[in-house]
């Protein structure tokens, strides 16, 4: 397992059934964090790191704020995208100074005969490993435009032992659901996990409590 310490100054992490007014949740789910970590290394098939899992945790509470804005909707295919009827002002909530810690975990990786997530990102952070990696755009966490500014492992992280972090971590009996895969094309794809949020330090959890990356159609087709 391997613990990221991530900074972002302005993020949004978009509830999925938020429309007209679009909610941020507290921290970024699983199936956002795992494209983080994708985008990371520089990979670009979501499929290639089925299985790993991971999770985040948001330190101390980040400033909470609305704001309006234009947003793009396909609402009229013959019109060009931010044209007419695909545009229109909707309030956004926003979080500033966004400090998270990211567990990642890739014992069960379905693709063990290539190098594995875990492996990619701890030589991401290294200045050999950094330079060979592939990679196009800024690094973001949500959305395209909600850019990084810090990724460090958790050991290099600040002192933050006066710090609450508040961790999402798999519980049956759990009264929060975050995706742990999304369907870009329609809904039926997505799949959820049902967990909590935990008070947690800068230990590494327990990993089964972890939620796991799946593609519920790979399950489906075999």
């Amino acid at each position: 397992m391997i613990g990221l310490y991530v900074t972002v100054p302005i993020a949004s992490f978009r509830r999925g059934a938020a429309r007209e007014y679009w909610e941020t949740l507290p921290l970024p789910a699983p199936s956002t964090v795992y494209g983080f970590l994708l985008s990371m290394v520089g990979e670009v098939d979501r499929e290639r790191h089925i299985g790993a899992r991971c999770t985040a945790g948001v330190i101390g509470h980040p400033h909470e704020s609305t704001v309006l804005r234009k947003l793009w909707r396909v609402k009229d295919k013959k019109l060009g995208l931010g044209n007419g009827a695909n545009v229109r002002p909707d309030y956004q909530e926003l979080l500033t100074d966004v400090r998270l810690v990211i567990w990642l975990d890739s014992s069960e990786e379905e693709q063990q005969d290539v190098d594995t997530l875990q492996h990619r990102v701890a030589e991401s952070l290294t200045n050999d490993g950094r330079h060979r990696i592939t990679r196009f755009g800024g690094l973001s966490l949500g959305e395209s435009t909600h850019m990084v500014d810090e990724v460090l492992p958790i050991e290099r992280a600040p002192n933050l032992a006066d710090e609450s972090v508040r961790l999402f971590l798999l519980d049956k009996s759990g009264n929060f659901t975050l995706p742990v895969w999304v369907d870009h094309v329609g809904s039926s794809g997505t799949r959820n996990a049902l967990g909590r949020l935990m008070d947690a330090n800068l230990e590494p959890p327990n990993v089964k409590r972890l939620p796991q990356i799946r593609n519920p159609m790979m399950v489906t087709n075999k």
